[in-house]
């Protein structure tokens, strides 16, 4: 296999490095010369990952360097590693690639070896069960946010994104709180002027978002009504793992804007102890790890 003859070559320039004496100085040379080139193989392969979880199915490898503007020697030469390896392969008209069986694999350890989205998939399920809502668990990712887990509602008339659709931060209830703890420095650093206008055109105030995201953390639970959805109410409460306030993930309802008051507070109450419970699986679990 490909992959095989990659590990050998790897493991002969790993001894070349390691060799005493003149062997050495020149190692070290060759691989000064050579890291640019991985670091920029790393990029590319980065990018096509991006890419292909953008565009949510499978493209042909002349398309994905005509994307990322590549060339399609570097484009052919990673995608075969990555098909080498299962973590791509051939799919839809079979000259298109997407996440292979491997890929799977990896999420599945994640998954097993984080507390987190494992004991948020048990709320989100137990929550949507329960109330008969739609409930998510959302976290960030970069400077974007995603729905992670998501349960739908059992009726008819149902509202929510879809898992793993990378949002802009000021969009809904759960980015305003994921931010929470940065000043206005930092946000603006953080979150790209475009993110600030939403899809219908609509200019979100930074300074006005931030004081809204702070006094939402102060209170343990951000409301949010017809930002992005004129029928939709998003109800998020943070998993908080500092004395900082650093909001780590959401555990959010999203419901019709037209339902009651009372209703939104049953519904809030039942996230926020959601929220500190998992808020103190997560303290345990990083102090574990430290």
């Amino acid at each position: 296999m490909e992959l095989d003859s990659l590990q050998r070559e790897t493991r002969k320039q790993a001894k070349s490095v390691a060799s005493p004496s003149s062997h050495r100085g020149e190692g070290r040379r060759a691989s000064a010369r050579s890291a640019p080139a991985r670091a920029r193989g790393i990029n590319r392969a980065v990018e096509i990952f991006q890419l292909l979880h953008a565009v949510r199915k499978p493209i042909s490898i002349g398309e994905i360097a005509k994307r990322l503007k590549a060339p399609r020697s570097t484009i052919y030469e990673i995608v075969n590693l990555f098909l080498a390896a299962e973590i791509l392969e051939y799919a839809g008209s079979g000259s298109e690639v997407y996440f292979g069986r491997a890929v799977h694999l990896y999420a599945h350890d994640y998954f097993a070896t984080h507390a987190l989205p494992r004991e948020g998939l048990e709320e989100v399920r137990r929550l949507a069960a329960l109330t008969g809502e739609t409930c998510q668990l959302c976290m960030p990712i970069g400077n974007k946010y995603a729905v992670v887990a998501m349960q739908n509602s059992a009726r008819l008339f149902r509202i929510g994104s879809d898992i793993g659709v990378l949002v802009p931060i000021p969009w809904t209830a759960s980015g305003r709180l994921f931010v929470a703890h940065m000043n206005m420095e930092e946000l603006t650093a953080f979150i790209p002027p475009e993110d600030f206008r939403t899809q219908d055109g609509q200019v979100i105030d930074p300074e006005k978002f931030l004081s809204e995201a702070k006094a939402a953390l102060k209170r343990g639970v951000c409301i949010i009504t017809g930002l992005v959805d004129d029928y939709a109410t998003c109800i998020a409460a943070p998993v908080v793992v500092d004395p900082g306030g650093k909001c780590v993930a959401c555990i959010c309802f999203i419901v019709s804007s037209n339902v009651g008051r009372s209703r939104v507070q049953e519904l809030t109450r039942l996230l926020v102890e959601s929220s500190r419970k998992l808020s103190r699986l997560e303290e345990g679990t990083v102090a574990i790890g430290r």
